[in-house]
């Protein structure tokens, strides 16, 4: 059942020739770059192995069912995420990172011609940046019909107030659009209906940029959250995606395909983190003998073996869910791995701090770096509690 197409198979060698030229070559400079410029400039390098991705036709490979991309379905993709996963700069430099994959999807399936000449062109040529804005300080988002955001008609403008933290990429200097969630209907019976997405720039003014959140102490993991306050920010009507009420939907439509491509990600960051795990315990000598041959290491490098294809196996197959029943039918799939791909990268990682010692909660190693995106990874999209309240809801539906 999973085998992948030439197609993919072709694109894997191409793609990891790519990341053992210019991408692990690059890291120690990339943490160099971004650490001094954040937390509103970018790393350098970025810049120039985006240019040579782009020149090697590894570029928007993201995009399912588009002529816009690379045209491969999510299954295909599986495996050219996960290896990207394995380095942080990596989705980046091929213009597969969120928040920008998750918005150009809704530019390309909800936005009108207008509106993706000016936005979605720009991104998919990465000459731009772009953040989604839903998560609120004051309520609990988990519950996104809690969301208080205000987005009110004024004649032939929409005026916005609202609060919204966790904002991905806001404080990115390469930002210029923000898709921005918030309540056209607060009163309408259906809590589904209240909710409308619109396109704020980012330079409109009202718009103003609190702070930068960093996860864990660092400012560059999980697509560089910000805090943000929305002032009487004025758009056109014309800014509305899809129509009043319909944010929702947009949301369905959206984070079912981000959820999938953080546990594809978070795979390829298991990997690597055991492959150091493993190097670490077989160059280390405690009481006469190498770490891993200590019978509690085995244990666990076979038990991260184990869960790592558990979770690629889960995966691979909401995947192909995804593509041949749709999304809606696939939630219980998508829901799964939401839950136990950050788990397992957590727990994984976890073992290989341990296998570092001390050493291994410094930035030295890229396991601090690693387990906090993976441990933020149980929140962002939805937290495992939601999740496995919906798996749970679904399950016991079958005997309603």
């Amino acid at each position: 059942m999973f085998e992948y197409s030439q197609k993919t198979r072709d694109l894997l060698e191409r793609l990891n020739a790519f990341m053992q030229s210019h991408v692990y070559p690059n890291e120690a400079r990339y943490w160099e770059e971004i650490n001094r410029a954040v937390p509103y400039g970018h790393a350098e390098v970025t810049d120039e192995l985006k240019a040579e991705a782009r020149d090697a036709g590894l570029w928007n490979l993201f995009l399912p069912e588009s002529d816009l991309g690379a045209g491969l379905s999510n299954f295909e993709y599986a495996p050219l995420c996960e290896v990207m996963g394995r380095s942080f700069m990596a989705p980046e430099i091929f213009n597969c990172a969120a928040p920008d994959t998750g918005n150009m999807e809704v530019l390309a399936r909800y936005g009108t011609p207008e509106q993706q000449a000016q936005w979605l062109t720009p991104l998919l040529n990465g000459e731009i940046r772009s953040c989604f804005a839903m998560t609120e300080p004051d309520v609990a988002s988990s519950d996104a019909t809690n969301i208080q955001s205000e987005i009110r008609r004024d004649g032939d403008d929409y005026v916005i107030n609202g609060h919204k933290w966790y904002t991905t990429g806001l404080i990115d200097d390469r930002c210029k659009i923000i898709i921005f969630m918030g309540k056209t209907d607060p009163d309408n019976e259906n809590r589904h209906k209240q909710q409308s997405m619109i396109l704020v720039p980012k330079d409109t003014p009202g718009v103003e940029v609190v702070r930068s959140l960093p996860i864990f102490g660092f400012d560059a993991v999980l697509d560089r959250a910000t805090e943000a306050k929305f002032t009487d920010v004025r758009v056109p009507a014309s800014n509305m995606l899809l129509g009043e009420g319909r944010g929702f939907e947009i949301a369905q439509g959206r984070l079912g395909p981000g959820r999938i491509h953080h546990c594809m990600r978070l795979i390829g960051l298991a990997e690597r983190t055991l492959e150091k795990l493993c190097r670490r315990a077989s160059e280390r000598v405690a009481f006469g003998r190498a770490v891993a041959d200590h019978g509690v290491w085995r244990e666990r490098i076979a038990e991260s073996r184990i869960m790592i294809d558990q979770a690629r196996l889960l995966t691979l197959n909401a995947a192909h869910k995804m593509d041949t029943v749709g999304n809606k039918v696939a939630k219980a799939d998508i829901a799964m791995i939401k839950v136990v791909a950050p788990n397992m990268a957590c727990q994984i990682i976890d073992w290989a701090i341990q296998a570092h010692g001390g050493g291994g909660t410094s930035s030295d190693f890229g396991l601090a770096q690693a387990y906090a995106m993976a441990r933020v990874l149980r929140l962002a999209d939805g937290p495992d509690e939601v999740h496995r309240n919906q798996i749970a809801k679904i399950e016991l539906g079958k005997y309603r």
